[in-house]
């Protein structure tokens, strides 16, 4: 998936604007403009290279092309990508659905390494908040058990004293994304595949990032 071009959609309102790399799960950065947005995205490649050398994929960027604009929303003001493009809504073949599931199972991976590099106690923001690293992964094993949900999947919740049911789980939602799509939502319910695809592994990579910048330096 070498490229020298990065095609990108905008999600916006007027407070935030997410930049999303088309192609490319869980890359996708946010800003108080389309511009800081981008900028960010740019900002970001170097790290979301770790998550594409994971995947097995290599990323080569020089330009980026804004291929599609959306509206977002309360939870796009929020901090989530949550607008789902009529790009996501293509058909999905069997090999783009196993490139899919490469860069989901990429995300996780790479969220997993971080967290277990990092220190239980993690630096606090300007005011004091901020989830320490145990408190960060028991909410993404719950996002994922909700996405989970989203996708029609039901599986016992994620419990990391027992690992078998964190893998149990992502288990099942690899090989719903694993499967050919027309591009509808998956069950019938909301997500089109490649959405869920992109929001899995964006919930992932965030919060693994915000963990590497609230380590203290060794």
């Amino acid at each position: 998936m070498t490229s020298r071009t990065i095609a990108v959609t905008i999600e916006a309102t007027s407070k935030r604007a997410f930049a999303t790399a088309v192609g490319w799960p869980g890359w996708s950065r946010s800003g108080k403009t389309e511009e800081l947005a981008l900028a960010a995205l740019v900002d970001y490649a170097p790290r979301y290279a770790v998550v594409a050398r994971q995947a097995g994929e290599t990323i080569g960027v020089a330009d980026l092309v804004v291929v599609e604009r959306s509206a977002g929303g309360p939870t796009t003001d929020f901090g989530v990508p949550s607008a789902i493009r009529e790009l996501d809504r293509r058909p999905v073949s069997a090999a783009e659905a196993a490139q899919l599931v490469r860069f989901v199972e990429a995300a996780w991976t790479v969220f997993d390494r971080v967290a277990v590099a990092a220190p239980a106690e993690l630096r606090k923001g300007p005011r004091g908040g901020g989830r320490d690293r145990d408190k960060i992964v028991e909410h993404v094993d719950g996002a994922d058990h909700a996405y989970a949900q989203v996708m029609g999947i039901k599986v016992a919740a994620p419990d990391r004293a027992d690992l078998a049911t964190v893998g149990a789980m992502r288990a099942a939602m690899l090989e719903t994304l694993r499967q050919p799509s027309d591009g509808s939502p998956i069950a019938g319910r909301k997500w089109p595949p490649r959405y869920a695809a992109r929001r899995i592994a964006w919930h992932a990579l965030d919060h693994a990032w915000e963990i590497e910048d609230r380590t203290e330096p060794a």
